[in-house]
């Protein structure tokens, strides 16, 4: 009976709820990553595949990884990738933003047609920027061409020195809508009567802008920056969508290549240790997150 009472008076329902997601994470969060981080320490083949105890190889796979041919150009490539994507979500998703925060006609129509990449799969994405780059009908060609940029076709996805830069595009467009988003709610957070007041007192636009908006934008800004670095670092579809990492990996990423160790390689052992490296990374911008959040809580 104290088990139905407790129900009924709504802290036993409380908990129950806490709970149950509890429950709900650790089985499809944690038992995989405690399964990942395991296999990355342990000598896997297609033989012990299914088995839980394998011969323990401590950070061997770790050193392999490290001595792959492939490993610092993959290394420079996701730095590439997750450095200049997060740079052009978050400034074009800023001037957005702002340029939104103004109200003049049409403003709504217009920033709702920008949620259309947000709403699109990674991999429908990846399917029309493999159109728009490519080199000999793509449109991004024919603009360049015809603003006078470039000569001659530009071979996005095939040219080694151009591939990793097509994923970047298409990955600036697909988070861009997400930041202006999040980036406008911070802005609409910030009192009307602050700008006034600097307004007042001769402040032009630049030094609202710096002494007024990114200081309040403060908390905002450090969420966006760690979400985008997260969403970022998962990204996949692009890849398999535009460039598939090559040609010769010049545009492939740590998280591509976990999947081509594990799944084209059938290397799990590999793959398990390229993807335990990058959830490191991902555990330490969530810490970014946390405390930027935590901070904007207590406000």
């Amino acid at each position: 009976m104290k088990p139905l009472s407790s129900l009924r008076d709504g802290i036993g329902f409380d908990l129950a709820l806490v709970g149950a997601a509890l429950l709900f994470l650790f089985l499809l969060a944690g038992l995989p990553l405690v399964y990942n981080v395991l296999m990355s320490f342990q000598q896997v083949d297609m033989f012990t595949l299914n088995a839980l105890i394998r011969p323990f190889a401590g950070f061997q796979n770790y050193i392999d990884v490290y001595r792959q041919p492939e490993f610092w150009l993959v290394a420079k490539n996701t730095f590439i990738f997750v450095f200049f994507s997060i740079l052009g979500q978050f400034t074009l998703g800023f001037a957005l933003a702002l340029f939104f925060a103004k109200d003049f006609a049409g403003a709504r129509v217009i920033r709702g047609l920008f949620l259309v990449s947000w709403v699109m799969p990674g991999l429908v994405v990846g399917a029309i920027w493999s159109w728009i780059l490519a080199g000999d009908f793509g449109v991004l060609n024919a603009i360049l061409k015809g603003i006078g940029i470039i000569d001659s076709p530009m071979f996005w996805k095939s040219d080694p020195s151009l591939s990793i830069w097509s994923v970047v595009i298409a990955n600036i467009w697909l988070g861009l809508a997400f930041n202006m988003l999040l980036l406008s709610v911070g802005l609409a957070a910030i009192p009307r009567d602050i700008y006034e007041a600097a307004e007042l007192d001769g402040a032009n636009a630049w030094e609202r802008f710096y002494t007024i908006t990114l200081p309040m934008m403060r908390s905002t800004i450090g969420a966006v920056l760690a979400l985008g670095t997260i969403g970022t670092l998962q990204q996949f579809d692009l890849f398999p969508a535009l460039t598939e990492g090559g040609p010769a990996n010049s545009s492939n990423v740590a998280q591509f290549w976990s999947w081509q160790m594990s799944f084209k390689l059938y290397d799990f052992a590999k793959g398990a240790t390229i993807s335990v490296m990058l959830f490191v990374i991902v555990l330490f911008a969530s810490i970014i997150y946390v405390r930027s959040t935590r901070h904007e809580v207590r406000g």
